[in-house]
């Protein structure tokens, strides 16, 4: 929003209160007056108490912390009071041509001390809360504000700082190699050692016998053909390699089955159990499972 549009606001909401001061300050006349007051302690007693709100209003926008929330408090409470008041004002005509019995704001008794204790202590409590919040604002430095941001500010760098130094890569960076050289220790000749005892030649070495070009060609030339020789398969398996155990007919497997799961209940009579029992394929033995169902029932159907 401009500048322009901001003044227009605050003018606007300073009307609308001032407005609205002039309702309240009509009750809280008549209210005034009814306990007591006299004509200009009348007058300025609305300015007591909504002028406290007003004050107060001020003071919560300029402190913060713990001074903030006492200001609120202050605020709310005299907003409270004067909304109480207002309400008493509307309910008692009398009060509006001020035929009222001197300090009888309600007929029962209670509520009528409690209004009256309510509208007498506003002008004490305005006094005491409008110094200390006076108070409050004059000792106010807005430096810790700007001090509070400040440091933010600072530890927010100083994170932006360390994530930036950090490595993108887990390994950390090698030690720098140290200039110290290593004296390395001096050769010894080779042949002899150098010894307090008695000076012993190595052992001579035997030159490897030279071997003609002519034989080296020949040697690689065999050494290629036996390479570029073609090998004999190794798919097949050996005989000795193969089962002993001769091929099953279906008709086998069948009677074999028969005879191991014929003390079998029904629950028991499964792939996996046929096909341990008779040491046949997984998908014989489920086909052998289908057939004694099949057959179990069919014999059931028959007994019943």
């Amino acid at each position: 929003m401009n500048r322009t549009g901001k003044i227009l606001l605050v003018l606007a909401l300073v009307g609308v209160v001032g407005m609205a001061f002039r309702v309240s300050w009509n009750a809280l006349r008549d209210i005034a007056n009814a306990v007591g007051a006299d004509a200009t302690a009348g007058t300025l007693y609305p300015f007591v108490v909504d002028g406290l709100m007003a004050l107060a209003l001020v003071a919560a926008l300029v402190l913060v912390g713990d001074d903030r929330k006492f200001a609120l408090r202050v605020l709310g409470t005299y907003t409270g009071a004067s909304l109480v008041l207002n309400y008493v004002h509307g309910l008692v005509p009398e009060l509006h041509g001020r035929t009222v019995d001197w300090t009888r704001l309600a007929d029962w008794d209670p509520a009528n001390w409690a209004l009256v204790l309510l509208a007498t202590s506003l002008p004490v409590g305005s006094i005491y809360f409008g110094s200390d919040l006076v108070a409050k604002v004059l000792h106010h430095r807005p430096t810790s504000v700007d001090q509070a941001a400040t440091e933010a500010n600072a530890e927010e760098s100083t994170e932006t700082t360390m994530k930036r130094s950090t490595a993108d890569l887990p390994v950390s960076t090698p030690a720098p190699i140290s200039s110290d050289a290593v004296v390395l220790p001096r050769p010894v000749p080779v042949g002899f050692l150098k010894s307090t005892h008695t000076v012993k030649p190595l052992p001579s070495i035997a030159p490897a016998p030279v071997v003609p070009i002519e034989r080296r060609t020949a040697a690689a030339a065999a050494a290629a053909a036996e390479s570029t020789r073609p090998r004999r398969a190794t798919g097949r398996v050996p005989e000795v390699a193969k089962s002993t155990r001769p091929k099953r007919s279906p008709e086998q497997l069948l009677a074999e089955a028969r005879a191991a799961t014929a003390d079998w209940p029904d629950a028991k009579v499964t792939g996996e159990g046929i096909r341990r029992a008779i040491h046949t394929s997984p998908a014989n033995a489920r086909s052998l499972r289908d057939t004694l169902l099949a057959e179990r029932a069919a014999s059931a159907a028959k007994a019943a």
